[in-house]
């Protein structure tokens, strides 16, 4: 008689996401071997106006060429500036306006499919009281629409999602307001984990409600450390976030099976000679890889 052995059913185990990684061109080369596993790359060139105001291109196709064999998502950290995408100011938003369409027809010279665009909530006060209908909510989102809506539609034309990124927002509500506003799968929530900390110290949510709250909406995060004191754009471990509540929102997040949020770009936005070190740390915990 022949003993049979019953296996035994293990649920599937989602794969721990991977990390990617923002840097300008220059440091290509040098971290060309880790980003040919697979993983996302954030391209920060077109933050300076002596990119977009030069022969951009001819800039374009020097990257490309460098990037040959690379297969990860493609992105780029838009100009910002001295801009703001709720502008009043007629004269204001034709600057904006023409900043953010050079840095699309950068985008899509590249082929990149996201770039980043800095939220315009500012504020002093209570993260409860700011940004409300009451306090003028629907006359800002209107505002920002007058502002950017040529630069969206141009978006969605050359295929580059516009992930709107926390900057010294106070309350998730209003940012996901302006994404909701435009019903668009080219506007996104781009959460700046580093950011919420900071925010977090007046009275904001933690970095992980954050990204709970962005859930189906989450196309893009940044990852950097801080001590609550400054953005300093450390490596993961070096400032005081808590990295496994973090990750564990991610996954809530990842577990949601929207398409457009299953895996939001995970990018270490730190200095690119730490970026190595900073993944082996997550990865030494077992939150990425």
């Amino acid at each position: 008689m022949t003993a049979t052995t019953n296996a035994v059913q293990t649920p599937d185990v989602p794969a721990l996401p991977l990390l990617g990684a923002a840097m300008p061109s220059s440091q290509l080369a040098a971290r060309r071997d880790w980003l040919m596993a697979g993983r996302d790359l954030e391209l920060q060139d077109a933050v300076s106006h002596l990119v977009l105001d030069g022969d951009w291109k001819a800039h374009a196709a020097g990257i490309k060429t460098q990037l040959e064999g690379f297969s990860g998502r493609l992105g780029i950290h838009g100009p910002f500036w001295g801009l703001t995408i709720m502008a009043s100011d007629p004269a204001v938003r034709a600057v904006t306006v023409a900043r953010l369409r050079r840095g699309l027809e950068f985008a899509a010279e590249l082929g990149a499919t996201h770039m980043v665009v800095h939220s315009p909530f500012d504020f002093f006060g209570h993260p409860l009281v700011a940004h409300t209908r009451v306090t003028g909510l629907d006359e800002q989102l209107s505002q920002v629409h007058d502002t950017i809506g040529e630069v969206v539609a141009l978006a969605r034309e050359v295929g580059c999602t516009l992930v709107v990124e926390n900057i010294r927002d106070l309350n998730p509500a209003p940012l996901l307001a302006l994404v909701r506003s435009f019903d668009s799968q080219f506007v996104r929530v781009s959460i700046d984990v580093g950011h919420a900390h900071l925010m977090q110290q007046k009275g904001g949510p933690s970095p992980e409600q954050w990204l709970l709250e962005a859930g189906e909406l989450l196309g893009h995060v940044h990852l950097q450390d801080n001590d609550g004191l400054l953005d300093r754009h450390w490596m993961p471990g070096e400032g005081n976030i808590n990295w496994t509540s973090v990750f564990r929102a991610l996954r809530h997040v990842r577990q949601m099976g929207q398409p457009v949020s299953a895996s939001p770009r995970l990018i270490l936005e730190i200095k690119p000679d730490e970026i190595a070190p900073g993944a082996e740390w997550l990865a030494g915990r077992g939150l990425a890889r």
